[in-house]
């Protein structure tokens, strides 16, 4: 995600109807044919103003640094450095300029038997100082914030959660972070997205106010809230939530009352907006663009051929390196606009990978 700023972050990082899916095949088609008549020495993706070259495993990492088991999170701060979380070593955060030279390695704080277990991760600008908050991928460590050099400002972990909410006090509820938003008066919200599915709320001065969501199908409860982001698009912010396994998006305003609900994603996992456009992460290997009016206007990597390929638990495709197709997506976790319009991708994919979309139109 593209840093934000505090008191109101600035823009960055209904169904689909049924013409959705039967746009997919004619939303793939442009970016096939793209593929084919173009000497370009990357592939293009994506289609009419939305037009990409997709430059995989973007970013020089050094000796003796790897992403491990995955690549998670990224977020880009306000002088185009991009940071990715992942499995990896050393630490749990590899930091890279602008383009694409390794800067460092950050986030040693959050690794267990010897790997990172980063996850979840934003930039946001407070007063004269950026901030990553954190959502490691581990059972205890919880949420963090961080200064940009890697000094650590606060840590709420299961035991902070429990004592603010009154939750997880049965010690065989759930509780495990995936991702974090802000909120347009400084606050921010916290995801136990891989734990009891709830959604927590503290304000601007790092105190609770409540807690919304929890596991569940109907309006308002979730199955996987893996991720999230303010959407201020229409002038009133509201907070839009990757329902993951019920596959679709849910909104509410900014206290957690349910609003209304997006459908006709796959596998929803993460958000990003920049001016009108919000860019939805798909673990099932798309990333899919939609208008202030939530009309999918791109899906870039949409094939349903090579997504039943991947999906195929007998391929094991996100380990499968050899099998990967260039402008082809795997396992998007996360992805964000920099300040130009570009986009970065990291996938949920042994030894990782960070792609660079770079805007062409």
């Amino acid at each position: 995600m593209q840093p934000h700023n505090t008191p109101r972050p600035s823009p960055t990082r209904r169904q689909f109807l049924q013409a959705t899916a039967a746009g997919a095949g004619s939303l793939a088609m442009p970016e096939l044919l793209l593929s084919q008549k173009t000497d370009r020495k990357y592939p293009v993706v994506g289609q009419g103003e939305h037009r990409y070259e997709c430059i995989h495993d973007w970013g020089k990492l050094p000796k003796g640094h790897v992403y491990g088991g995955a690549s998670h999170g990224v977020a880009i701060d306000s002088v185009g450095h991009v940071y990715v979380t992942h499995h990896g070593t050393p630490g749990s955060i590899f930091v890279f300029d602008s383009s694409g030279q390794f800067v460092k390695s950050m986030g040693r704080e959050f690794m267990e038997n010897g790997h990172g277990v980063g996850h979840g991760i934003d930039i946001r600008r407070e007063g004269d100082d950026e901030f990553l908050y954190l959502s490691p991928d581990n059972n205890s460590f919880g949420f963090a914030k961080m200064s940009l050099k890697g000094e650590l400002v606060w840590q709420k972990d299961r035991t902070t959660i429990s004592k603010d909410s009154g939750l997880y006090t049965n010690e065989n509820a759930k509780f495990r972070a995936t991702n974090l938003s802000f909120s347009p008066d400084g606050g921010y919200y916290l995801g136990d997205g891989y734990g009891s599915g709830y959604i927590h709320r503290y304000d601007k001065n790092d105190k609770y106010e409540d807690s919304f969501g929890g596991s569940g199908e109907s309006d308002g409860k979730f199955r996987t809230p893996h991720g999230q982001w303010l959407d201020e698009r229409n002038g009133t912010p509201k907070v839009v939530v990757c329902d993951r396994q019920n596959k679709r998006l849910q909104y509410f305003d900014v206290k957690g009352k349910y609003l209304s609900k997006l459908e006709g994603f796959l596998s929803p996992a993460d958000i990003d907006i920049r001016g009108h456009l919000m860019l939805v992460a798909d673990l099932s290997c798309r990333l899919t663009i939609l208008d202030r009016r939530n009309t999918v206007i791109a899906q870039l990597g949409e094939d349903k051929a090579w997504r039943q390929k991947v999906l195929d638990a007998t391929l094991n495709m996100r380990s499968k390196r050899e099998l990967w197709l260039p402008g082809k997506f795997v396992r998007p976790h996360d992805a964000c606009f920099d300040q130009d319009g570009n986009i970065f991708v990291a996938e949920w994919v042994q030894t990782g990978r960070v792609s660079k979309l770079r805007k062409l139109s």
